[in-house]
């Protein structure tokens, strides 16, 4: 059986931390981590990463070093978070040193397999809690750091070409004029086209009336 805590979704670990330093009860359970929502069908899980680090003892109950470390302001707070990390980790610690604090997912993996006899899974896992709780204690790895800098940055949507101005429709149009030349003589001539729009709901005496209006002021000229 493994003796490093794993489960695999870390964030789920860190979530209730953070709801503990607003409010820590005096007992923490499997319900109190349901009531929560969080690591659903998983929560004993994040009871048995809350005992590694000696936070609540094996009958859940919160501890003397657990509560007042978990009261403390953020800037307080991960110096001393560090301190338990330190003594849960201390196997890690031992034979990495300081370097525990920044080695990579894959080392920290292959150390927890060779430890605990685990599978590359579970030892994923394993290591993925461990970033987590030095994250929380205010360390990073390289490759943590670089993912964080190297985040994509949200697309810029393309601008469209503007609109072209549609052409106007004409109600008349004139034609290319005509030159003939003869004797001397430069003869133009111009021809003008004329659409009428009839109204639709137009009666018969009103058609007739633009019809001879027409005949009378253009026709006759």
């Amino acid at each position: 059986m493994a003796s490093h805590p794993y489960i695999s979704g870390a964030n789920n670990i860190a979530q209730m931390i953070g709801y503990l330093r607003k409010n820590f009860p005096a007992t923490v359970t499997s319900e109190t981590v349901k009531k929560f929502s969080l690591a659903p069908n998983n929560e004993s899980y994040v009871i048995n990463a809350l005992q590694f680090i000696g936070v609540i003892d094996e009958d859940g109950k919160r501890t003397t070093k657990g509560h007042d470390i978990f009261v403390m302001n953020d800037d307080t707070f991960p110096k001393a978070f560090e301190g338990l990390i330190r003594e849960a980790y201390s196997d890690l610690l031992e034979i990495r040193g300081e370097e525990a604090w920044t080695l990579s997912r894959k080392d920290l993996t292959a150390y927890f397999r060779t430890t605990d006899k685990t599978s590359e899974v579970i030892g994923g896992r394993q290591a993925g809690v461990f970033q987590m709780f030095r994250a929380l204690a205010g360390h990073h790895s390289v490759e943590e750091k670089t993912a964080t800098k190297s985040s994509p940055k949200p697309k810029q949507p393309k601008s469209k070409p503007p609109a072209q101005p549609k052409a106007k429709d004409a109600s008349a149009s004139l034609e290319t004029p005509h030159v003939d030349v003869q004797g001397g003589r430069k003869d133009m001539a111009l021809t003008v086209r004329i659409e009428i729009n009839l109204p639709a709901n137009g009666t018969q005496e009103t058609y007739d009336s633009i019809f001879k209006s027409i005949r009378a002021n253009l026709i006759n000229e």
